[in-house]
């Protein structure tokens, strides 16, 4: 008889979201009364047309906005009306964040950029104390996502999968507890992108990583654990990947 083993805990959930902005005088509906749960461990795929708040919802769960209803909880707590001070260092350590256009800074080197969060978490003398220790880190993350012969090179001189990899790597360093993907395969070609999958499917399936990642790719959506697809703005519908 196969044991059947507990429902994970739910990690970071959205509660009853709704965000508007405004272009010109009127008001733009993005998300309306959104409710999703994450949880501990799941990668989790939101999946929508252009315009259907995928991103904006990615946003709001990472604190990266706010709602202008609604609730973002983390392990059942409400973090998104917490201090700006408060919110910035959960963006700092609990969320790790990999965007389409990577946002790597290009006068940095792929080492330097990997250090970057950590050097905005300590203060300066923190950071030289610790220098070598936190250089070690940052070198085994980036021979863990393959790019140990670039530790050197700046962004320029590195194509978009490999800016990728390095923007993951700068997205782990701080050890986060929850991985945001926002479109991670969007300007890559289609083999490229599929080891930026694979990679994140193993950082999810060797470190419990929890995973939220947006796509307007079924094939990519069919990646995670779970497929939610949104649609002007709600939830349409939420469906288990079909073991094949």
């Amino acid at each position: 008889m196969n044991e059947i083993l507990p429902t994970p805990p739910v990690h970071l959930s959205a509660v009853a979201l709704d965000k508007s902005y405004r272009k010109g005088p009127e008001a733009v509906n993005v998300l309306r009364g959104v409710n999703l749960e994450v949880r501990k461990g799941e990668f989790l795929s939101i999946i929508g047309r252009s315009g259907s708040g995928k991103s904006t919802l990615l946003h709001l769960a990472g604190l990266l906005d706010t709602p202008d209803i609604g609730e973002i909880r983390l392990d059942g707590k409400r973090i998104d009306h917490l201090p700006a001070k408060t919110r910035d260092q959960l963006r700092n350590r609990v969320f790790g964040f990999v965007f389409q256009f990577y946002h790597l800074l290009p006068e940095l080197t792929v080492l330097e950029n990997v250090l970057s969060p950590l050097m905005i978490r300590y203060s300066m003398w923190e950071y030289w104390k610790k220098r070598s220790e936190l250089q070690d880190q940052a070198r085994e993350l980036i021979a863990q996502v393959g790019l140990e012969h670039r530790i050197k090179h700046k962004p320029s001189q590195m194509s978009g999968g490999e800016l990728q990899r390095a923007a993951i790597a700068r997205s782990l360093i701080s050890e986060p507890e929850i991985l945001l993907a926002d479109e991670p395969t969007g300007n890559l070609d289609v083999d490229t992108g599929k080891g930026i999958i694979e990679l994140l499917e193993r950082l999810n399936s060797e470190r419990q990583l929890t995973i939220m990642m947006v796509t307007h790719d079924e094939a990519i959506a069919r990646k995670g654990q779970r497929i939610v697809r949104l649609s002007k703005g709600q939830v349409e519908n939420i469906r288990e990947r079909v073991a094949s």
